[in-house]
């Protein structure tokens, strides 16, 4: 549990500093490299609180 936490958080920073990077170079591949890691650590923080929940209820 504690490494897929981190392995969320890291991500997340990852799209952050892809952000910075696209506020500081102006190039859209940054950009683009962001959205795709933050879409995919969002994805993968919902189904870690779900499965969370999930166990909560069960």
């Amino acid at each position: 549990m504690l490494v897929f936490r981190w392995m969320v958080l890291l991500a997340l920073l990852t799209a952050l500093v892809c952000f910075m990077f696209y506020a500081g170079t102006g190039q859209p591949r940054f950009r683009h490299y962001g959205w795709i890691v933050l879409k995919w650590a969002l994805i993968a923080a919902f189904g870690f609180f779900g499965v969370l929940i999930l166990e909560r209820v069960a």
